[in-house]
């Protein structure tokens, strides 16, 4: 039963009643589908002694399963970083390879280059072969791949997807060393080792480059160091069905473990700073001349959270605009920004569409934010404001049939409806977000679709598809929830729906930064955002969105040469607004080319939704990514070295490498448990069971 569309008037009205009680009856019955509430009309008692009942034999029957089944490898518990742990053919686990991650940044003004260093060594008797998944920041553009083995350096080469695959699976059956990295997915990146001898070690080194963030006068720069559940070891991605990039070895072991990580930064800011700080982990900062170098305090650190460096520059220091160019034989290409100015102070009234995640994947810590972030959404809420909420699992339910007026009535009606949801099932969010946009508000509202979530979803294109076709004048603002957000997605779903990502990784941020949110929702700083470049230009975004306080305008472009000016514009409380930027500069940024080429790429996949020839597309995807030495969905990075180090009789195993996450280390998924966790799970059952085949006969047919 879904709540009713009303309108909320009077506490004691007949219709507060009966929205009430919708909704409060939805949400027990998903409550009484978990097995926490009691049904209507029967006692607690029996309930709990069935339950009891119930539990013990599942207990028993996990544990005399759990002797002879085998979790899959994405459900593995998480292994000691740096070790990794293979399986060999009796069932005994041994240690295989130790592998690490180097992290380093070059980052200057806007523009910030990285490259992360993965490690693999044998330990075992065998030749092995190392496959690795490797989340890279959103925006990443990947172009380059080294393969060290000691003093030896192979370059990597960038070919097409098919021809790469192939060149590193005949490199590998002819026992030579090789690597090979390719798009999993937008922001996730698999690469491959084949054929590291006993006892070696090879270093193999990917490079990209991509944009710094600046929103609300500060700097920041995010790098994932793991990924949420739907990146699973086990599935294919999301760009062809033949994503596994091996040969297929005689024996495959499939390991699950946190990799340590060691990351330092060299910062140039170009401007003095007020302050320098990481919301995820401790950080050394040494400052000299204007420049900062900035490590992880520790040796080394488990890859159990995303690496986060903020920075904030002094108030008269804070960027107006700024431009880079890069200088290529061909062509210049341009990055701009310029900050939108003050908002209006006007509030506009808005409709408001709140969409929580209550899927299994938000179990506790992260559905306790999105629900932190809903009812702080909600304290927002006027009277002249519209609202609903559409909480999605397994299946979508909103509390209001439609949006309905934000009456107090109506709102405190629907805080407690937040209060109860419970997470449960499985992720499916396209019914969802069709739900929050159908229909249009009434003239004078803007729709703004606030959609929190962490970001596990498989099936991205289909969400894209919705919004290029049912978005309308809607404004979509996905929320980030927990440790390891899909960035990729959400930045691509709010520059599709015309608004802002945010990301909430700490409990104590929720409030602070709704609020950051919410003020900028309430006052638009500019709309119907045009940029004039001079000469011919093939720029990026083709369609700005509109801009709120605190945000900045950034563009890339291909220019013919680095002169002239680029003009913005757009409307500013129902008045004009330009600026201008000279594109004159001195000096060649490196980077900007392949920033622009990573959008370029990201524009011809958006237009297969809108029809293109996919046969066209990719070919045009193809010579910009071979152009620009670019890793795409159609195009791979591959290194060989030509001289064989394996017999061509001896066997190659395969060792697969995952990252962990937080959580890794203190439970298991539903699908396995481990073997010590079982004993103790079926030592306590069996006391229960014990326990109640003891009760008195009276308490016995009570419970019954």
């Amino acid at each position: 039963m879904t709540a009713t569309a009303v309108r909320v008037d009077a506490p004691d009205s007949p219709q507060v009643a009966a929205v009430r009680a919708a909704a409060r009856h939805a949400a027990g019955r998903r409550l009484r589908a978990n097995g926490n509430a009691p049904k209507p009309g029967v006692s607690k008692a029996p309930i709990a002694m069935r339950t009891l009942r119930l539990h013990s034999f599942l207990i028993l029957v996990a544990v005399a399963a759990g002797s002879v089944w085998t979790p899959r490898a994405s459900a593995a518990p998480a292994v000691a970083a740096p070790t990794l742990r293979w399986q060999q053919a009796d069932g005994s686990s041994v240690d295989a390879a130790a592998s690490a991650l180097d992290v380093r940044y070059a980052v200057s003004g806007l523009v910030a280059e990285g490259v992360v260093t993965q490690r693999f060594r044998n330990d075992s008797a065998g030749f092995l072969e190392g496959q690795y998944l490797l989340p890279l920041p959103d925006g990443a553009a990947v172009h380059s791949l080294k393969l060290r083995i000691g003093q030896r350096v192979i370059e990597g080469e960038i070919r097409e997807r098919g021809r790469a695959r192939a060149e590193y699976a005949a490199a590998a059956a002819a026992g030579q060393r090789a690597s090979l990295i390719e798009q999993h997915q937008a922001n996730l990146f698999r690469t491959a080792v084949a054929n590291v001898a006993p006892g070696e070690e090879v270093s193999v080194e990917v490079g990209w480059w991509q944009r710094v963030e600046f929103q609300d006068g500060e700097f920041s720069l995010v790098f994932p160091l793991t990924f949420v559940p739907r990146y699973s070891l086990t599935e294919g991605g999301d760009v062809e069905d033949d994503a596994t990039p091996a040969v297929l070895p005689q024996s495959a072991a499939t390991v699950l473990a946190a990799p340590s990580v060691d990351l330092a930064i060299a910062l140039d800011p170009g401007m003095a700073l007020a302050s320098i700080h990481s919301d995820s982990h401790p950080i050394d900062v040494q400052q000299d001349a204007g420049r900062y170098d900035i490590a992880l305090v520790g040796d080394r650190v488990p890859a159990d959270r995303d690496f986060v460096l903020r920075w904030r520059p002094e108030a008269a220091k804070a960027p107006h605009a700024a431009v880079f160019v890069e200088q290529t034989p061909e062509a210049a290409y341009a990055l701009v920004m310029m900050v939108a100015p003050p908002a209006a102070e006007k509030r506009l009234p808005r409709e408001l569409v709140l969409v929580v995640d209550t899927s299994g994947s938000m179990l506790g810590r992260s559905l306790g934010q999105a629900k932190a972030a809903a009812l702080a959404a909600l304290a927002r809420l006027t009277p002249q404001d519209r609202f609903n909420v559409i909480r999605f699992s397994t299946d979508t339910e909103p509390l209001f049939e439609r949006p309905t007026a934000a009456t107090a009535q109506a709102v405190q009606l629907a805080r407690e409806w937040v209060a109860m949801l419970q997470a449960d099932g499985g992720t499916e969010m396209l019914p969802a977000l069709q739900a929050a946009l159908v229909g249009k508000p009434p003239a004078g509202f803007v729709r703004q679709v606030v959609f929190a979530t962490d970001g596990a979803v498989t099936d991205t294109e289909a969400m894209f598809s919705t919004l290029e076709s049912s978005l309308g004048d809607a404004r979509l603002f996905p929320i980030g929830i927990g440790d390891a957000p899909n960035a990729g997605f959400m930045q691509q779903a709010a520059r599709m729906g015309r608004g802002a990502a945010l990301v909430i990784r700490d409990d104590s941020e929720v409030q602070a930064r709704m609020t950051q949110l919410f003020d900028k929702l309430d006052r638009p700083a500019l709309s119907m955002i045009d940029l004039r470049w001079p000469n011919l230009a093939d720029s990026y975004p083709a369609a700005m969105p509109d801009l709120y306080a605190g945000e900045p305008l950034i563009a890339v472009a291909r220019i013919d040469r680095a002169s002239g000016e680029v003009i913005a514009s757009g409307t500013l409380r129902q008045a004009g607004w330009s600026q201008t930027l000279n594109l004159a500069r001195k000096r060649s940024d490196r980077g900007i080319a392949r920033l622009w080429a990573k959008s370029r790429v990201e524009a011809l996949e958006d237009s297969l939704r809108r029809g293109a020839d996919a046969d066209v597309v990719r070919a045009q995807i193809v010579e910009v990514a071979l152009r620009h030495h670019l890793v795409t969905r159609h195009t791979s990075l591959v290194a060989i070295d030509r001289t064989p180090v394996r017999p061509a009789d001896a066997p190659m195993d395969t060792l697969v490498v995952g990252n962990g996450s937080r959580e890794d280390a203190l439970a298991y998924a539903a699908t396995a448990t481990s073997a010590p966790l079982a004993a103790l799970i079926g030592i306590a059952g069996l006391l229960l069971l014990i326990g109640a085949l003891r009760m008195p006969r009276r308490e016995w047919a009570d419970a019954r």
